[in-house]
């Protein structure tokens, strides 16, 4: 991995170019393994020099910080001020968001998780963006207020882009007042009805900051429920919104059981799974919400853990080797699509050979932007989302 200063990132850039050397870019490279593997061996350019918070306006509510600046670093500065980031630690993530990986790596995988219910997911929350094109041009969009809308909209093209399209090197985000209060509930009960609750909640008047559908490793006697996670500036809010709910979940025959703050960080900590390079298979599900349970109770899912947002209908599964033959996770695939979803295999064995994704529809619009910002294909050989990378 080569790691420059900043002021030499930019002729590193150009060099590569002119001598037309493929190249990946990267943040921290805590999650290089993840997805298809790079064409070529081709070397890794990280920003992981690049840390640190530009500006932090709290009046304005926005935070800039360059692209290789750790997510819980920026948050833990964030708080100091009584804000933060209304975003999900990643999977692989520790208790405290350890191993939380770089800003410029969470937008360039386009991650989000269960606040996205409440908060939306990163690419709504990116208000302006820095960046290396493949050629070493510089080039930026948007701005640091939350109504600029000034140029192209590059933020949403370049999140969830794998490093596809350039090199982010600055990012901004909107931040939001820390919730004084935060309170949770666990239901459990039997799929049918907590599909039923589920269909409730998101068409209520409530607004939790998640509803995720949360199944712990059945090995370990986790059993199947939705993990809810309320906010308010006010405690007796939250207890009417709970008894609300435990009260509408009791004619389904499900339970409901209130959770303080320290019992839900737990669960949530809990549903993010252990460390980013600590299983074989990590597997990124969605399907429509109204799926949920029929994808929960499907065969090639039996035995495994798995976290879902029931808003967004996508989540994650993982498992060790020995757990998950790759038939299963085909079959899986085959599932997911059936239901007007998809799969993306993040990790896997060695020797799986999976493709991480499909074609999507929208292949050859995919490709065209490729080439604009891209003419010679040098980025991210064999990672461009939506195309489905060629066989090893």
């Amino acid at each position: 991995m080569i790691t420059p200063e900043p002021s030499e990132l930019q002729e590193l850039v150009r060099a590569l170019h002119q001598q037309a050397t493929p190249w990946q870019p990267a943040g921290l490279g805590s999650r290089l393994s993840w997805g298809p593997p790079v064409a070529d061996g081709s070397p890794t350019v990280s920003c992981s020099r690049l840390r640190g918070i530009v500006e932090h306006s709290p009046g304005d509510f926005t935070v800039t910080a360059q692209a290789g600046t750790p997510l819980v670093e920026v948050q833990a500065e964030l708080a100091h001020h009584g804000q933060w980031l209304a975003l999900d630690w990643p999977w692989g993530s520790g208790p405290a968001g350890e191993a939380s990986g770089s800003l410029g790596g969470l937008v360039a995988r386009g991650l989000a998780g269960g606040l996205r219910q409440r908060y939306l997911g990163v690419r709504d929350q990116l208000i302006g963006i820095e960046l290396i094109r493949a050629d070493g041009t510089r080039a930026r969009a948007g701005g640091k207020v939350v109504k600029n809308v000034a140029g192209y909209d590059l933020m949403r093209l370049f999140t969830g882009s794998w490093g596809a399209l350039g090199l982010i090197t600055s990012v901004t985000l909107r931040t939001l007042p820390l919730p004084p209060e935060r309170r949770g509930l666990w239901l459990s009960g039997p799929l049918e009805a907590l599909g039923q609750l589920s269909g409730w909640l998101l068409s209520s008047s409530l607004s939790p900051e998640r509803i995720d559908w949360w199944r712990a490793d059945p090995a370990q006697g986790g059993d199947t429920g939705l993990l809810i996670s309320l906010a308010s500036i006010n405690a007796r809010t939250l207890e009417e919104q709970i008894a609300c709910i435990a009260a509408k979940a009791t004619p389904f025959g499900i339970a409901a059981l209130p959770l303080e703050p320290a019992d839900l960080d737990a669960r949530v900590a809990h549903s993010r799974g252990p460390g980013p390079a600590a299983c074989d298979w990590l597997l990124r599900l969605a399907v429509r919400p109204s799926q949920a349970p029929a994808l929960l109770a499907e065969p090639a899912l039996a035995g495994l853990p798995v976290c879902l947002s029931a808003g967004s209908g996508i989540g994650t599964t993982w498992a060790a080797a020995d757990q998950l033959p790759a038939y299963r996770v085909e079959a899986l695939r085959r599932s997911c699509l059936g239901w007007g979803g998809y799969l993306t295999v993040l990790r896997q064995p060695a020797g799986a050979q999976l493709p991480a994704w499909l074609d999507a529809p929208s292949r050859p619009m995919i490709e065209a932007i490729k080439r604009q910002f891209d003419p010679k294909q040098l980025l991210a050989r064999g990672r461009l989302p939506g195309v489905q990378p060629p066989p090893p």
